[in-house]
């Protein structure tokens, strides 16, 4: 089969691998019909995770077709069309019996850190991931679901990541009816979690990015107010400002590991690795957010030191609240919520790549090109 492989930072490439075969009586093989490239994939591609291994394929983001299933497979049967959550999870062990799916202790040696995702690196147990020809999905009855006849494609594969993680960013705000949300970062995630601050009882909504493409989607697509903070000598002073000096009730980091804003920052976390990511969207929540606030955490960070200022959420009173998404939790309420118009995920997409202009991708989509968005992956194509 075809597959994207990881060969070093900013280098990959499609090259032909084995298909995976079945490993155990309760796994399935997908042949995937869509994959997307996420902002966390950029965070491996920028060599900023670590154990992440030459030969990897990426991709949490997936849907297809089965393929073939395993002997004890019960909930699947071949030519079903799935769409697979981004976490891999047993369904059984103490985290998944509560809902913690992307907390799973039986999917990762690394279990006691951190659970398990499709296609990242090694510590989050080194599953080869979607953005190929065809993946193995282990637990294939707990995990993937079959797409509604209702529901578009390209619905269903924002659904396995990207929309479920927007969402539940917006669930860890505990956004009360009225409140001020303030969403840093206008990628995918940011778009999502803003859409979604609204579905909770939002008030007033603002994103802060330095794209203004992305500023522009934002306002079409989310219906928020927007700010570049480029054009401020201080964006949290900015925020105050906006917000009777009190701050917002909600802050939600949709950026991670790569933000911008701090050129000490910036250079310390993404070229010499000296932390776990920039902490500089995640400091701006702190600082933007009224005390006895909520700060919620979406946005990805490596498992090393990061600069935040944690005693200032600690003076504030601030909740913090933070999690990888159990995605298929979401489901649910989300397949309403799109069912009945009030999302469209769909939209957020700007370009579909064939998988084998995959290295394209990435650097269009990390290098911000072409007002790149969401780029989504067609194998086969």
């Amino acid at each position: 089969m075809r597959a994207m492989v990881y060969r070093g930072p900013y280098k990959v490439r499609v090259e032909e691998k084995d298909i995976p075969p079945i490993e155990h009586p309760n796994d399935a093989i997908i042949r995937v019909t869509l994959a997307a490239i996420c902002g966390s994939d950029l965070h491996l591609y920028h060599g900023l995770m670590p154990d992440t291994r030459v030969g990897h394929t990426f991709g949490h983001e997936f849907i297809g077709v089965v393929e073939e299933v395993g002997p004890s497979v019960r909930n699947l049967k071949v030519g079903d069309r799935v769409m697979v959550p981004a976490n891999i999870y047993c369904g059984s062990c103490f985290y998944c019996a509560r809902g913690l799916y992307s907390n799973c202790h039986n999917v990762n040696p690394n279990a006691t850190a951190v659970g398990s995702l499709y296609g990242y690196s090694h510590t989050t147990g080194g599953y080869d991931g979607g953005q190929a020809e065809f993946v193995r999905v282990p637990f294939a009855d707990v995990g993937p679901s079959l797409i509604p006849e209702w529901m578009d494609e390209e619905d269903a594969l924002m659904c396995t990541d990207a929309l479920a993680t927007g969402y539940f960013g917006a669930q860890l705000g505990d956004i009360v009816e009225g409140d001020t949300v303030i969403v840093f970062g206008a990628g995918p995630v940011g778009l999502y979690a803003a859409k979604s601050a609204w579905l909770m009882g939002a008030g007033r909504v603002i994103v802060i990015d330095h794209l203004d493409y992305r500023l522009d989607k934002a306002r079409t697509f989310a219906h928020a107010e927007t700010y570049n903070f480029t054009e401020y000598d201080d964006i949290v002073v900015q925020m105050k400002k906006i917000t009777d000096h009190l701050g917002a009730d909600v802050a939600i980091d949709a950026v991670g590991a790569e933000a911008d804003g701090s050129f000490l920052q910036h250079v310390t976390a993404t070229k010499f690795k000296l932390q776990g990511g920039s902490p500089v969207a995640l400091n701006w929540a702190i600082d933007s957010v009224r005390k006895a606030a909520t700060v919620s955490v979406m946005g990805a960070y490596g498992p090393v030191f990061s600069a935040v200022k944690f005693g200032d959420a600690m003076n504030k009173g601030l909740t913090l609240n933070m999690n990888q998404t159990p995605m298929k939790r979401q489901w649910p309420r989300l397949f309403e919520h799109i069912k009945a118009g009030y999302l469209k995920p769909h939209e957020i997409i700007t370009h579909r790549i064939p998988l084998e202009h995959i290295a394209e991708g990435y650097h269009m989509f990390s290098a911000k090109l072409d007002n790149c968005i969401k780029p989504v992956i067609i194998p086969g194509s």
